[in-house]
């Protein structure tokens, strides 16, 4: 990095040196960022500090450093920890808190920010530590625009960075549920193996054969999400009529080979009824309808 870039890399603090957090460190290190660091466990700054970054005693010292300090530690409790032992050193601060947690706990935090003259976007990581400081690493982030806007070079060194708009839970809202797309998909995908194995079907076979369909998936996702905001459920994957039978035929296949259809048999159960309900014609993305009316009865029952 030449001596111009060093010399408007803007400080940053990082409170918080877990796997994530210290990758974040390093990379803005690396990348000519005066960074201080502080972590609860003092010993894990030595490789940071050997880096080139400074190590602060305490977090209040390492908050007083830098206009900018992001917190990445275990969970919002931690965060709570952190931050109580601040005081009045946040105010005209940025904190960018890119811990995983709910919605309205980056609420509560982004009114605590509020209140001691602090800016605040909370933000959320999909990628490894390994990757931060490249593309592949996907940030969300909500909370002050001001704050992204003027920070958003440096967010950008980090990975790909996206603003959700001001309320600081939408970060929060796209990380969990990302995330959770994820385990759904490998949770019936482990399943899937065991039924493929129980079949004396080569699993790692099947699943070089399966990731090719897995990435066909993408324009289906693109037209339920439209669907769903539309409340307009067109025929795909066929209509639910024709999907229904099929549903038989897959769960009956899995219980005679001991595998788990628990969630083959809610989806046979939402088809039956959505048919029953008149709406065979409709597509897949039709099963909404029930899930959100569903949710509307356990919140007012």
């Amino acid at each position: 990095m030449s001596r111009k870039a060093e010399a408007t890399a803007e400080p940053i603090t990082v409170l918080g040196l877990g796997q994530m957090g210290s990758a974040i460190a390093r990379v803005l290190t690396s990348r000519g960022h005066p960074t201080t660091v502080w972590n609860r466990t003092a010993t894990k700054s030595g490789p940071l500090v050997d880096a080139g970054a400074s190590a602060a005693a305490s977090a209040a010292e390492a908050v007083s450093a830098s206009s900018v300090v992001v917190i990445c530690v275990l969970d919002y409790d931690a965060v709570d920890a952190v931050l109580d032992s601040l005081g009045a050193v946040i105010a005209g601060k940025t904190l960018v808190n890119v811990t995983s947690g709910s919605p309205n706990r980056a609420r509560t935090v982004q009114r605590w920010a509020t209140e001691h003259g602090a800016d605040y976007l909370d933000g959320g990581i999909l990628g490894d530590p390994t990757d931060v400081g490249s593309a592949h690493v996907i940030l969300s982030f909500s909370g002050s625009r001001t704050a992204f806007e003027m920070h958003g070079a440096t967010l950008r060194e980090l990975g790909t960075p996206t603003y959700y708009g001001e309320d600081a839970g939408l970060a929060s809202v796209e990380f969990m549920a990302q995330v959770a797309v994820g385990y759904e998909l490998l949770m019936g995908f482990l399943h899937t193996l065991h039924l493929v194995q129980r079949e004396g079907v080569d699993p790692a076979e099947f699943a070089a054969r399966a990731a090719d369909s897995v990435n066909a998936y993408g324009p289906l996702l693109t037209a339920m999400g439209a669907a769903v905001r539309d409340r307009s459920y067109p025929p795909d994957l066929g209509p639910l009529a024709v999907q229904a039978p099929l549903m038989v035929d897959l769960v009956e296949h899995r219980r005679s080979l001991g595998v788990d259809t628990l969630r083959m048999d809610e989806v046979k159960a939402l088809m039956d009824r959505r048919v029953a309900d008149g709406y065979g014609d409709e597509g897949f993305s039709s099963l909404y309808a029930l899930l959100a009316r569903e949710a509307a009865a356990d919140a007012h029952p």
